[in-house]
């Protein structure tokens, strides 16, 4: 008889289930489907051929630094670079401030980690990322969903609810919130809005996870100070990535933080891996000093933008009058809300059968709701593709609408 593994799960093995993402990811292999649900980049937008010089100079001149294990904290020379990079946005900090991370998730799993222990609360914006969602449940972490409006994070019902969880005796750690171009909404918090969230976590005395992945990718419209840079009490814990500038193969990104959050990020992160890849951070540093990390931002830009144009016009083309949707400036995603009759996670198979993909919105809600909505992607799929993605999909909710 074989062994029933169920029984030796920990508690946070058993209450863990497979991201909603990677299960979709999974049923879209076929050729014939457009996907519009993976977060993934264009690969037009890898710069292989210099990728390809850089490894090849590495390997020639430091093999034996670049093969070997490194520090925890990450190569000081590819810290000094990202401040250098974020030092033109008036984000300031030294190499104490910084760790590298293996992936943005991993910074997650990190912040999980260093403040949630069973019962502890975190704040989230409704919808919110799906990874760090998981990320905190898996510490014990209790969600507490905050809704947004065009403007981001509502600043009255957190301040409420805060208050509320206050008076209940509840231990708040921190306020989480994709500050631009939020996965999967695609809605930027306003300046004033930063400007309160400082405000309102200083009043109640918790932190503020600012996750600011798509910071690099606007389209159009100022960019917004961060909140990193806005807050001056430590109070603020920023993650960045390489993934979405450069390319998410070699799995780097960066924390930024008060020097004591960082200084234990680095001994947990210790039991997790000992260090991240120093051939990644090598390649990332090498790229990052020849000087072109800005042009091809730049190029990023121009093909994303197209694309999110493509959307944006293949949605009021084909999607029905009832749907509305919203129009970010930059980054990854689009959110369409449908009339609330319709259940997106019920509708997929059919959108499978008609060779489309999306996610459905339910799982970016710490609340459960949200189950008529759905996260579109643009990043991936050819401008042809998100045309007829759109058109095949709009077909599938036209045939839901109720007359």
């Amino acid at each position: 008889m074989s062994i029933n593994t169920k029984e030796f799960y920990s508690d946070i093995a058993a209450k863990m289930n497979a991201s909603a993402i990677r299960e979709i990811l999974k049923l879209v292999q076929n050729p014939e489907i457009i996907s519009l649900a993976g977060g993934m980049p264009d690969p037009e937008t890898f710069p292989v051929e210099e990728i390809k010089e850089i490894v090849q100079e590495i390997l020639d001149k430091n093999s034996a630094r670049a093969l070997q294990y490194s520090g925890t904290e990450g190569l000081p020379e590819l810290r000094e670079c990202i401040l250098d990079h974020l030092a033109k946005d008036n984000i300031n900090g030294e190499l104490d401030n910084i760790i590298i991370s293996t992936g943005s998730q991993q910074g997650l799993d990190l912040v999980g980690k260093v403040f949630l222990s069973p019962g502890d609360i975190a704040i989230v914006e409704l919808p919110s990322y799906l990874a760090a969602l998981n990320a905190f449940r898996s510490y014990g972490g209790e969600l507490v969903g905050i809704p947004m409006d065009d403007e981001g994070i509502k600043m009255d019902i957190l301040e409420e609810k805060l208050s509320q969880l206050k008076s209940e005796g509840k231990r708040v750690k921190f306020i989480y919130t994709i500050s631009n171009f939020q996965n999967p909404a695609g809605v930027t918090l306003s300046l004033s809005r930063r400007k309160k969230i400082i405000e309102i976590a200083h009043k109640f005395n918790v932190f503020i996870v600012e996750d600011n992945p798509y910071e690099k990718l606007r389209f159009e419209g100022e960019s917004i100070p961060s909140i990193y840079s806005l807050e001056k009490n430590g109070s603020v814990i920023s993650l960045g990535t390489f993934s979405k500038i450069l390319c998410p193969g070699l799995r780097l990104a960066w924390i930024l933080g008060n020097k004591e959050i960082i200084k234990k990020m680095v001994i947990l992160k210790q039991a997790t891996d000992l260090c991240t890849s120093i051939l990644g951070q090598l390649i990332a540093q090498n790229y990052c000093q020849s000087g072109k990390l800005e042009k091809h931002i730049e190029s990023n830009v121009e093909i994303y933008r197209r694309k999110r144009d493509a959307m944006l016009g293949a949605l009021e083309k084909y999607f029905p009058s009832e749907a509305t949707w919203t129009k970010p400036q930059g980054g990854f995603f689009v959110v369409a809300t449908l009339p609330e009759y319709i259940d997106t996670e019920a509708m997929f198979k059919e959108a499978i059968e008609e060779k489309v993909a999306y996610v459905p919105g339910s799982p970016f809600f710490a609340d459960g709701k949200g189950k008529n909505t759905m996260r579109l992607s643009f990043c991936y799929p050819s401008i042809e593709d998100i045309e007829e993605g759109i058109k095949r999909l709009g077909k599938v909710i036209k045939s839901k609408i109720k007359k």
